[in-house]
Parts: structure tokens; C-alpha cells; sequence
């Protein structure tokens, strides 16, 4: 299938193009904005499905809106209209059309031009996307709020409590796929209602991280998007951030990576015949993983006085738990240096430690 993408070098084209990388059945035609019309009315002559993603929003004179919103909407139509091949089109209008502003009526004049064809249209009214690729100053606050933050600059907000409507690019893409190959058109979603106020605290504590080690919840919904986004902005002198290390004649140790509710992760090293640990806990748990070297666990019940032991390699991967009123320490027994990871479910206080020196 031969696919025609214009905006093809656009926020939402460059993702859609990622997205379709890998498919082998489909041919990609694009149409940018440094093609003519001309080049429009070939490549449309060639289609077999259109996704149409070209627009403006933020023109410097409001004359570009019917240029870049209208007009080129009216050749696709035209070109349609005269096809004799039915040819669906996907077209990326926004929630603007129910407005009276000039972008809000130039998507709407693009509408209902599509409108009138014959063969399968798709209209999207999209609230503000958001995701990689995405532009400063032109495709959503999330963007700007992003590079602005990242590099130092100022953020102007007029009014914190103000709430924009979201969706993130990779579930527009997922969206637009599953339309191309099954034609069946469905709402994007999920989309995000945040304030103002809110979106720019998150981003700030995406970037404050980096210094405390607290990770903000991440793994899912609209902060799984909304830093992925923030890391995107990333230039590649960024990519990396130093760590502490504490460090004395037993090894190192360093701090990685700390949640608000799932505990800390870190490492330490400990060389050859060194000891480290000598305490129990009343209710923090770890959980620790020799990734190099040769271990020797020994746990002693403070109550009943009862012993264990557990060795370990870092050949072949074994998770030691500590438990809570087991007094536990852990020598490196090898000939070379010893690194394990450790994981403790909740993060390190020190006026709350709960550790407890006692022997092994």
C-alpha cells in the first residue's frame, strides 16, 4: 500500500513515520512543506490512503491559516474528487474548529471541504498533543514548558489554574494505525486534563531529580508520557549526571535512584576479605544482588540466637533478602573486588534510620 503523509516533517509525521518503520508492506510518500503543489498532485495520483497532517497554527500573519489550512486541504479535495479510486484520508483538525478564532474557522473551512468527498473521511478534532519531536513555542505548553525548564529559561504562566486538555503522540499514532488497517475510526485516548500550575511542577521535579534521586511516579498514565517527553528535550550533553560516592578502605558506595513510595536503589563495592553490614533492622527490608565476585551472607536472630548462612557468586544471579530482626552482614570471600547491587523498600532517613549495630 502506498501511503501519502503530508506535514511528513511535522510533529505528528515524524512519529507516525517512526511508527511505521518497520512495516514492510507499506510504501511511504511524503509531502513537506518545501514541496509544491505540483508534487501534492502526483503523489496523490500514486495513494492508496492519505494521512493528512499538514497545517498552521501559529503563522506570523493570519492570512497563512487559509494558505496553509485551507488551500492545500482544497487541492487534496479536488484531487479526490476526480480519483477513481476511493481513497480514505485521515485529517488532524483540532478542538479549535468549534471556536471563533482564525484557526478555529481555517480548520473548519479544511472540514468541510473533506466533508463533502464521496470516499471515507477521518477527522480528528485533537486536543493539544504532546510527545517527542515536538515544538517550543508552537506545538503545546508541555514543549515549551520542557526546553525552557531544561535550559534555564523563564516560564511565563498567566494563570495556574487554568486546565488544557492533553494527548500524547504515541496513542494518536496507535490510533491512526489500527484505523489504516482495520478502517475503523475510534476516539484518541486516553486524554489528559491538567492545569497549568500542575503540568509545570511536574517538569520542574523531573529536572530536580537529577539532585535528590527521587523519581516521580513514571512508570504509568500521564507521567509515563509527560517525562518521556521531558527527556526527549534532552541535548545529547545532558544525556549523563554524576552521583556521590562515598568511599573509604572497605569499597565505595553509591546512591541511584529513589522512589516516594517503592524504597532506594544503590550499589556498593567491597574488596577482597572486607565485611560490611553488622546490623538488623525492626522493619526495613533489602534485597541484595552480587553482580561481580564472591559472597558470604550470615544472618544471626537477635531473639533465638539461631545462625544461617548463604553464599553467593556473581556468575549466577541470586536475590538475598534481609528480614527484619536478623542481624546480617555480608564479606566478600573472592580473590577480587566485589560489587552488589541493593534495593531497600523505603529510603534511607537519617533521623529514622532503623538500623541497629549488633554481631553477626
Amino acid at each position: 500500500m502506498k501511503l501519502l503523509i503530508t506535514g511528513a516533517d511535522g510533529f505528528i509525521g515524524k512519529n507516525l513515520i517512526a511508527h511505521l518503520r518497520q512495516r514492510k508492506d507499506i510504501e511511504i510518500l511524503k509531502y513537506t512543506k518545501n514541496d509544491d503543489f505540483k508534487t501534492l498532485r502526483e503523489k496523490l495520483k500514486e495513494c492508496d490512503f492519505i494521512f493528512h497532517l499538514a497545517g498552521v497554527n501559529r503563522p506570523l500573519n493570519e492570512e497563512e491559516f487559509d494558505t496553509g489550512n485551507v488551500d492545500l486541504t482544497r487541492i487534496i479535495s479536488q484531487e479526490l474528487e476526480t480519483s477513481d479510486k476511493s481513497i480514505p484520508i485521515v485529517f488532524t483538525s483540532s478542538i479549535q474548529a468549534e471556536l471563533d478564532n482564525p484557526y478555529g474557522r481555517s480548520k473548519l473551512k479544511a472540514e468541510n471541504l473533506l466533508n463533502s468527498l464521496n470516499g471515507p473521511v477521518y477527522i480528528y478534532r485533537l486536543p493539544n498533543v504532546f510527545g517527542k519531536w515536538s515544538k517550543p513555542n508552537y506545538n503545546s505548553a508541555v514543549a515549551t514548558f520542557c526546553h525552557n525548564i531544561i535550559n534555564d529559561l523563564p516560564v511565563t504562566i498567566h494563570d495556574p489554574n487554568s486546565i488544557i486538555n492533553l494527548v500524547y503522540v504515541d496513542d494518536v499514532i496507535v490510533n491512526f494505525i489500527k484505523l489504516m488497517d482495520k478502517k475503523e475510526s475510534q476516539a484518541v485516548e486516553p486524554i489528559y486534563k491538567v492545569t497549568v500550575g500542575e503540568l509545570y511542577e511536574s517538569i520542574k521535579a523531573f529536572k530536580s531529580s537529577r539532585i535528590s534521586l527521587v523519581s516521580e511516579e513514571v512508570g504509568t498514565g500521564f507521567l509515563r508520557a509527560l517525562y518521556s517527553t521531558y527527556v526527549s528535550f534532552l541535548k545529547p550533553e545532558l544525556f549523563s549526571y554524576p552521583l556521590t560516592k562515598h568511599e573509604d578502605p572497605r569499597g565505595m558506595f553509591v546512591e541511584f535512584l529513589k522512589t516516594k513510595n517503592s524504597g532506594q536503589f544503590s550499589f556498593f563495592t567491597a574488596k577482597k576479605g572486607v565485611t560490611r553490614g553488622g546490623h538488623y533492622h525492626h522493619s526495613k527490608t533489602e534485597k541484595f544482588l552480587v553482580v561481580k565476585g564472591s559472597a558470604l551472607y550470615k544472618f544471626l536472630n537477635i531473639e533465638t540466637k539461631e545462625e544461617y548462612e548463604i553464599s553467593s557468586t556473581g556468575d549466577k544471579p541470586l536475590v538475598v533478602e534481609t528480614v527484619p530482626g536478623w542481624s546480617h552482614n555480608i564479606t566478600n570471600i573472592g580473590e577480587e573486588e566485589m560489587i552488589v547491587m541493593l534495593w531497600a523498600n523505603e529510603v534511607f532517613d537519617q533521623e529514622k534510620p532503623d538500623t541497629f549495630s549488633h554481631k553477626v
